[in-house]
């Protein structure tokens, strides 16, 4: 048995893996986002802890024979979450999250200052990656920057809560804007430009290596046995891929949850920071991926969702499933930058807008507008992976969006991809990170190479992909008005 651990922003998810790949149990304990300034997104790491707990004891008590019979842990979670340690380990704030955009002006310094940068990190300095968070707390709050000894990612945090070590694994620490991607090692110049150097960071490990071995009084307070390995896990996105076998040259995969991510698995180091892409490691040795990212994506149908009163996403989706072409092609246009945007616009300050609204804009209509500018969102993320050299022709969509037919057949027609579900809650992270578990013990690479049972398959559309392609154009053409 395998226990995969996914520390969410809102949700820590556990699940229980068994010797011939059968999920036996998951279980999870709900978060909260605190925001005390606008921008601003922070967690309280023991609240992951509190729920990491939480959760693992609530499997336990689901299948009791299973959990004890764990012979390691993986872990999956939030990348570029800053959770900065005294030398007596104490959490000296709260962690300052993915989503917390207040340090642009610190991303243009470091741009500024280091003209390398794109090439040793793979992307462009963005206000969610860990490294201006630091820069940031330098500048606002020195008092707290004097004191701190080391930097952990989220799952790292509860790593070191259950094995007592400071580990990070390679795709992780890609997103902290500190890792020489192609080298899969710190860069000191990196580094440098936050006034950290190595003994800041966690010690390196790939993601399928140990990172840490269970403390005797946290597995007796689980019910777990003592010693067991913890994996060196994996980035969210990076441990998601290896849940769905997304482990060679050109698979990948559509997460359309909070945030919407592309990501296509490739067999070298490939950036194209211009793009505001990313080329990240992988969470397995000699692999890489590249990675597009809108900030705003089911989260924006929830916004509409509740702006409109509906009962839930699912009801706007079929208001909006339900029009004919005739009135689709007359809705309103949205830009899905509710947030600020990464991929391809890298702008923290530009937000959503509607256009073209008028008398006959109704609820349903409304709702076709931001799923359609989510997808168009989509869309530009693909064409900067495209321009980066990745062609992919089948991404696994998974994520809250999943759940919509026809959200998954707009996406086939506007991607002109073939789109699969996997009809799973179970794919993700958790799945990830208990593979990658698996691997510490010594398994076969194989692990992590099933791909789930397929659902259903969406083809592109000819008649849908015209009428797209039409509204697309306009989509583009309105970023330079907002």
């Amino acid at each position: 048995m395998f226990l995969g651990i996914d520390i969410g922003t809102s949700e820590v998810k556990a699940l229980l893996l068994s010797d011939d790949h059968r999920i036996i149990g998951s279980a999870g304990t709900p978060l909260t986002v605190q925001r005390p300034h606008p921008g601003h997104s922070e967690q309280a790491p023991a609240d992951w802890w509190a729920a990491t707990q939480s959760a693992l004891l609530k499997l336990q008590a689901a299948h009791p024979a299973e959990y004890a019979a764990a012979r390691a842990i993986g872990l999956s979670g939030q990348m570029h979450g800053a959770v900065l340690l005294d030398a007596q380990d104490r959490v000296l704030r709260p962690a300052i999250l993915w989503n917390d955009t207040r340090c642009a002006a610190e991303c243009a310094e470091m741009m500024a200052e280091l003209p390398t940068l794109t090439a040793l990190a793979g992307t462009l300095a963005m206000p969610g990656f860990t490294a201006p968070k630091l820069r940031w707390v330098a500048k606002h709050e020195p008092e707290v920057f004097q004191q701190v000894a080391k930097v952990l990612l989220p799952k790292d945090y509860v790593r070191l809560m259950l094995t007592g070590e400071y580990a990070c694994d390679m795709s992780d620490a890609s997103g902290t804007l500190w890792l020489d991607v192609q080298q899969r090692d710190w860069s000191d110049a990196l580094l440098a430009l936050t006034d950290l150097n190595r003994s800041h960071m966690p010690r390196l490990v790939e993601g399928s290596a140990p990172g840490g071995y269970l403390k005797a009084d946290v597995a007796q307070a689980l019910g777990l046995n003592a010693g067991i390995v913890v994996a060196g896990g994996a980035g969210d996105n990076a441990a998601s891929a290896v849940g769905m076998g997304a482990v060679d040259s050109g698979q990948g995969f559509l997460s359309l949850g909070t945030s919407g991510v592309l990501f296509v698995v490739t067999p070298s180091y490939q950036p194209n920071a211009a793009s505001a892409t990313h080329a990240f490691c992988h969470a397995v040795p000699g692999r890489w991926h590249q990675m597009s990212v809108m900030l705003s994506a089911a989260s924006s149908l929830q916004w509409v969702t509740d702006l409109l009163g509906a009962p839930n996403a699912g009801v706007v989706a079929e208001k909006a499933a339900a029009l004919s072409a005739a009135q689709r092609a007359a809705s309103p246009l949205f830009l899905p930058y509710l947030g600020g945007e990464r991929t391809p616009h890298n702008d923290a300050n530009v937000r959503g807008s509607f256009h073209q609204l008028s008398f006959d804009t109704d609820a349903a209509r409304l709702g076709y507008a931001v799923i359609e500018g989510v997808t168009f969102g989509l869309k530009d993320g693909l064409a900067a992976l495209n321009a980066a050299g990745s062609s992919v022709h089948r991404l696994s969509l998974v994520g809250g969006g999943a759940r919509s037919s026809f959200w998954a057949q707009q996406l086939a027609s506007a991607l002109n991809v073939d789109i699969v579900t996997h009809g799973s809650s179970a794919v993700g992270g958790a799945l990830g990170a208990a593979r990658l578990g698996w691997l510490a013990t010594g398994a076969d690479a194989a692990a992590v190479c099933l791909t789930p049972e397929v659902d259903a398959t969406y083809h592109p559309d000819a008649a849908e992909q015209a009428l797209l392609m039409d509204r697309y154009a306009t989509f583009r053409s309105l970023y330079r008005t907002v």
